[in-house]
C-alpha cells in the first residue's frame, strides 16, 4: 500500500464492541485548510464503520461504491470488500482515485487500496493515513496492557498520533458499533 499523508484513521474491535476514530485536519500541501473534517462514517444500517485517507472527492466516490456493494451482497462484508477492490483496480476512472479505506464490523476488519490490495489485519486493528502507524502502535499497546474499551483506545491513539504527526490534529471524531 502506498503512503497517504494528511490524516489518521484507527479502528478496532474488542469485547464485541467496535470503534473507529479520525482526526479532523485537511491539508493542501503543507497548509492546513480545514480542522473539522469527519473522515469516518457508519454505513449499511449502522452495521459497518468506514474511514478514508486521501482525497475527499475520491473518498466520497468510494463510500458510495462500497455502500452499493454492501447492498448488492446483502451485507456480506468480505464479498463487498473484494468486489469493490476488483472494480477499483479494473475501472479506468476508479483506478485513478488516490485513497485508502479502513473498514470494520463486529466480525471483520479490512484495509483496501486503489492498487487492489485487500488486507485483513491479524489483530483486527485498521490504521491508515500518515499518522496511522503511530495510532496503530498506541492501540496495540493499550490492547495488550489495559482493559480499556475500544472507544477510549481509538481516542487516545488519535490524540497521541496528533502529538507526533504534523498532518494529524486533536479534533477527534469517533463512531462506535455496540
Amino acid at each position: 500500500m502506498g503512503r497517504i499523508v494528511s490524516t489518521t484513521i484507527i479502528g478496532l474491535k474488542r469485547a464485541n464492541k467496535c470503534a473507529m476514530a479520525c482526526d479532523g485536519q485537511v491539508t493542501l500541501g503543507d497548509t492546513i485548510i480545514k480542522e473539522t473534517a469527519k473522515k469516518i462514517r457508519k454505513i449499511y444500517n449502522d452495521k459497518v464503520l468506514v474511514g478514508f485517507a486521501g482525497g475527499a472527492a475520491d473518498a466520497f466516490t468510494l463510500f458510495e461504491r462500497f455502500e452499493a456493494k454492501l447492498e448488492e451482497y446483502h451485507g456480506n462484508l468480505p464479498r463487498a470488500v473484494v468486489e469493490l477492490a476488483k472494480d477499483w483496480r479494473a475501472d479506468r476512472v476508479l483506478r485513478r482515485l488516490e485513497a485508502h479505506l479502513a473498514i470494520l464490523n463486529h466480525e471483520h476488519s479490512y484495509l483496501v487500496s486503489g492498487a487492489g490490495d485487500v488486507i485483513e489485519p491479524d489483530d483486527g486493528i485498521v490504521a491508515i493515513g500518515s499518522g496511522g502507524p503511530y495510532a496503530l502502535a498506541v492501540a496495540r499497546a493499550l490492547i495488550k496492557y489495559t482493559n480499556l474499551d475500544p472507544k477510549t483506545i481509538v481516542e487516545e491513539a488519535i490524540r497521541i498520533a496528533g502529538s507526533i504527526n504534523i498532518y494529524t490534529n486533536q479534533q477527534i471524531y469517533i463512531e462506535t458499533l455496540d
